[in-house]
């Protein structure tokens, strides 16, 4: 049985970009068969390119074109293997990879492996594969050789991206042991310890051994002491029960005066989670004094300030970051920055009832969306220490210029709610707004969510219903009404007809293809929904589409097959609800 790949070819090394990453987006539009093969002739060695092989590859290519990948891809390898060329061996993988078959792909890496076996490309094609088919235990080899490839100066930066590699990966115990095993000899190495050792604690902290995550970082700053790679991993694990990750830090700090002011700000950063407020006000004066220069460090120490209600000592604080930013060139991140500072200033003036001056740094901020997302990650993470109230109000407190920056400000505020599962506030909100405009759509739509989610169906319903007859285009509504119906097995036909009306507005839609699936399995129509599905799975890899493709494969017998398709859906999203319920409803354990 062949192997699927879903979004598991995000993982990047950072020591060169990654062909794979390919397979995550639409492929463009294909040159001739011709074009191809021309490509192909140009790549493959000219002493070896006869008109046989010539015709061989133009066939596959057309082949390809036509739907057949299977045999583009017999060509393409058989090619590969004459020839010996490195690019045809990379297109047969490729073209094993857009037809997103595990088995091919790895059959193909392999043989361009051993073709060239020090091929530092060939063997990172290979390792990706294997993570990407959670065949892990069989990393170690490929991983130890894409470490031993890398040229000495790029080595450190391969150490350091093997974490984000194997990322996805669902048994993450496993993960760790088994590059723990691949870097053996490069945590004996004085060259290579401090970053072997960083990538292990890395590793060990991903699977939650935190006390094993600490060792390593210890380990790693006995061996370079001057490393930033082992502080990173104690930032990342310290808190009051690890008291010891916080004396490797400061040792750090306290050893190398010339560090980089980022290395302090991280310790602040961490100081604040731990709400240690007073300790990481410190450590921002530090950065501040001996890096006067460095923006970030203002605009943190700037805004603990005014939280403490310093305000002579703030708005000094937060204007020279203005300052600082000024004098740099204009990115995302100091935008948002500046909307942060300007809102302190505002508050700052407010507080001393300048409200002239309020207003004047308020009109500073270019984008209200700048100020309403900074704004609303304070909410969340309110929210997220039981301050859902708190949190709410500092949405409220946006500026309203316009009518698009209301409809922020509602939106922030009910995506708050939803995100913390207060769903009755958040429906009844939607009722306020309803009031004022009672036809806007959206607004109907996202209220008929959120009666779905309290269980009130019949309201559900009778929102849709409105929707559809205020939008008839509105295909959302139709989906989600015939879903609704699908998934509770009730009016099956009504359910397929709604689904149906969907697509004819977006044909194109995998989600709704999902719907339409589904509505088949319920009506009993098992081979209709599997064909549905692979097309809705091939175009969109989703937890939520795989969490219903599995259920119908596990309901024909195809238990092996289900049980992939889950594990590729936990490794594009872990926590989806759907998937997770399947999984729980039915008692299967991955």
């Amino acid at each position: 049985m062949k192997k699927k790949l879903g979004l598991a070819f995000g993982c990047l090394w950072l020591a060169a970009p990654l062909v794979l990453a390919q397979t995550a987006a639409p492929e463009p539009a294909a040159p001739s068969g011709l074009a191809e093969a021309e490509a192909a002739q140009a790549a493959a060695p000219s002493s070896r390119l006869d008109s046989a092989l010539f015709y061989q590859l133009l066939l596959g290519e057309i082949t390809l074109q036509e739907g057949e990948p299977a045999a583009g891809f017999a060509l393409m390898l058989d090619a590969a293997r004459k020839t010996g060329d490195a690019q045809l061996y990379q297109r047969a993988t490729d073209i094993a990879l857009q037809s997103r078959s595990g088995d091919a792909s790895l059959q193909a890496a392999t043989a361009w492996k051993q073709a060239q076996p020090v091929s530092r490309e060939a063997n990172r094609y290979v390792l990706q594969i294997l993570i990407a088919l959670n065949r892990i235990a069989d990393t170690v080899e490929p991983l130890k050789q894409e470490i031993g490839l890398a040229p000495d100066v790029e080595r450190p930066l391969a150490l350091a991206a093997v974490p984000r590699a194997y990322a996805r990966v669902s048994d993450k115990k496993l993960a760790s042991t088994v590059v723990e095993q691949a870097l053996a000899d490069y945590l004996k190495s004085p060259a290579t310890a401090s970053a072997a050792w960083t990538t292990v604690g890395r590793m060990r902290g991903s699977a939650g051994d935190m006390e094993g995550a600490l060792v390593a970082a210890k380990r790693g700053q006995a061996a370079d002491p001057q490393a930033e790679g082992p502080v990173l991993v104690a930032l990342e694990i310290m808190d009051s029960k690890r008291p010891d990750a916080e004396s490797l830090v400061r040792k750090y700090l306290e050893s190398n005066p010339q560090a980089r002011p980022e290395m302090r700000m991280a310790y602040a950063r961490a100081l604040l989670d731990l709400q240690r407020y007073a300790e990481a006000t410190t450590q921002l004066q530090i950065v501040t004094r001996e890096k006067p220069d460095f923006p970030e460090g203002w605009l943190v120490l700037g805004s603990l300030q005014l939280q403490d209600n310093q305000l002579a000592l703030a708005q000094p604080s937060l204007e020279r970051y203005i300052a600082l930013i000024g004098q740099q060139a204009p990115q995302d991140e100091s935008k948002r920055g500046l909307a942060q500072a300007y809102l302190s200033l505002s508050q700052i003036a407010e507080k001393r009832k300048d409200y002239a001056a309020a207003e004047s740094w308020l009109n500073k901020i270019e984008n209200s969306s700048d100020l309403a997302q900074a704004q609303t990650r304070r909410a969340s993470i309110l929210a997220s220490q039981g301050k859902l109230e708190q949190g709410r109000q500092l949405i409220r407190q946006l500026p309203e210029r316009s009518p698009d920056d209301a409809r922020l400000k509602l939106n922030a505020e009910i995506g708050l709610l939803r995100e913390f599962k207060q769903y009755q506030p958040a429906y009844d909100l939607l009722a306020q707004a309803l009031t004022v405009t009672p036809d806007e759509a959206d607004l109907l739509y996202d209220q008929s969510m959120m009666a779905e989610k309290l269980g009130r169906l019949d309201d559900m319903e009778r929102l849709l219903r409105k929707v559809i007859q205020l939008k008839p285009d509105y295909h959302q509504a139709y989906n989600a009404l015939g879903y609704s119906l699908a998934e509770r097995s009730v009016r099956l036909p009504e359910a397929k007809a709604l689904i149906q009306k969907a697509l004819e507005y977006a044909p194109s839609d995998p989600f709704i293809k999902d719907s339409l699936a589904w509505v088949e399995f319920r009506l009993g129509n098992s081979a209709e929904a599997v064909r549905i599905f692979e097309a809705a799975y091939k175009a969109k890899p989703d937890a939520e589409i795989a969490a219903h493709f599995g259920e119908v494969l596990w309901s024909l017998g195809q238990r092996d097959r289900a049980m992939a398709l889950w594990k590729e859906g936990l490794l594009i999203n872990p926590d989806n609800e759907t998937l997770l319920e399947t999984l729980k409803r039915l008692r299967v354990k991955l």
